[in-house]
């Protein structure tokens, strides 16, 4: 059976890499999750003191750049890989709301992005892959037999991301969740170094009113069509 690339984009907290995993479960794919890549370099730039509210050393993370290596490995209990930065496990410390307050602006870095660029090139060079982020089916791969672009309105991604939070015990408020939701939007859509568009061969996916179930059920078909036309 041939094997694809799969390239899913869109906004944040649209569920883009919950239903990645799946996909590429249910394919036998490998999964890559470029948005925790870029979560790990911002959390190394917020460890490093390199970035608050009102600072951020841009030169100084772009010296270190080659001082930050990020890898996954497979956790068999768990069921999906766990992000590793220099050697140690940093799955937990990058889905804070502290992280999604800075990622958007480390991610705007263009030498950032060519770093995370190339390692994710890499990653998917023999297709069987699936990868999700912003600039994936536009940048990284963009002769991906399938993309993705994942949408949702602002208040219905903060009410998932708000939902996520409080059920790993953080304290944060709806409003704030909302903030952080429309901030990244901006930043993402507006940066000059690959900003988060469609694609115009994308099939857009707004999963407002979908459930987890209906959504990839929908993708699913989606990924077998385009093997078969393939056959």
């Amino acid at each position: 059976m041939n094997k694809i690339t799969i390239a899913i984009d869109g906004f944040s907290s649209t569920g883009k890499s919950t239903v990645a995993k799946q996909l590429a479960k249910a394919l036998g794919y490998i999964y890559v999750d470029t948005g925790a890549m870029y979560r790990a370099v911002t959390f190394y730039t917020m460890d490093k003191g390199l970035i608050n509210e009102s600072d951020f050393n841009v030169e100084a993370l772009i010296y270190q750049l080659p001082k930050i290596s990020i890898s996954f490995k497979f956790n068999e209990a768990l069921g999906f890989a766990e992000v590793y930065l220099n050697g140690k496990n940093i799955e937990k410390k990058i889905r804070t709301l502290e992280v999604s307050s800075f990622v958007s602006k480390v991610a705007a870095i263009s030498e950032v992005r060519q770093k995370l660029v190339e390692q994710q090139q890499k990653m998917g060079q023999d297709k069987g892959v699936v990868m999700d982020g912003r600039d994936i089916g536009t940048v990284v791969f963009p002769e991906a037999e399938l993309k993705l672009f994942m949408t949702a309105s602002a208040e219905t991604r903060a009410k998932r991301r708000y939902q996520e939070l409080l059920e790993r015990g953080e304290q944060v408020s709806y409003e704030d969740v909302l903030a952080n939701v429309q901030e990244r939007d901006h930043i993402d859509s507006t940066r000059e170094d690959s900003p988060l568009t469609k694609a115009k061969d994308a099939i857009e996916i707004d999963n407002s009113n979908m459930t987890l179930e209906e959504q990839f059920n929908k993708i699913f078909q989606l990924a077998n069509m385009t093997i078969e036309d393939l056959e």
